[in-house]
C-alpha cells in the first residue's frame, strides 16, 4: 500500500511539474499534460527507481529521470500535434523533475516498506 502511495505521489509531482513546465510556457491542453505526467511516471518509476538509483546513486537517477521525463515529453510533441515542447518548457520541466526526484529517492532509500527496497544497505547482524 505505501508503494502505491509514493507512486501517486510520484504522479501528483510529475502532474504539477508538467503543468508548471507545459501550460504556463507552452499554452498546452490538460489532457495532452495528463498524457505526459502519466508516460513519465511509469517511465522514471520503471528505469530511474528500479534500474538506475539502486546500482548507481541517487544524484545520477535524479539527474537521469529529469532528462529521461524531458524526452517523454519531446517524443510526445513530435507524435501530437496537439502538444507543443518548447525548449525552455523541456528545461524547466527537466530541472524540476530532476529535484522532485532527487527527494524522492531519499524518501525511497530510507523507508524499507515501499519498494524498492534493495538499496545499499548494511546486512541484518546475525
Amino acid at each position: 500500500m505505501r508503494t502505491v502511495m509514493a507512486l501517486l505521489f510520484k504522479l501528483i509531482t510529475t502532474f504539477i511539474a508538467s503543468w508548471v513546465a507545459f501550460t504556463l510556457v507552452d499554452l498546452n491542453s490538460i489532457t495532452m499534460i495528463s498524457l505526459v505526467a502519466v508516460i513519465g511516471t511509469v517511465l522514471n518509476y520503471l528505469l530511474g527507481d528500479l534500474v538506475i538509483l539502486p546500482s548507481t546513486g541517487n544524484i545520477i537517477a535524479s539527474v537521469g529521470d529529469g532528462v529521461l521525463g524531458a524526452a517523454v515529453a519531446y517524443v510526445v510533441d513530435i507524435f501530437s500535434y496537439n502538444f507543443n515542447a518548447s525548449a525552455t518548457g523541456l528545461i524547466i520541466f527537466a530541472a524540476i523533475i530532476a529535484v522532485a526526484e532527487y527527494l524522492f529517492h531519499i524518501y525511497l532509500i530510507k523507508d524499507e516498506k515501499v519498494a524498492p527496497n534493495n538499496f545499499h544497505r548494511e546486512p541484518p547482524m546475525e
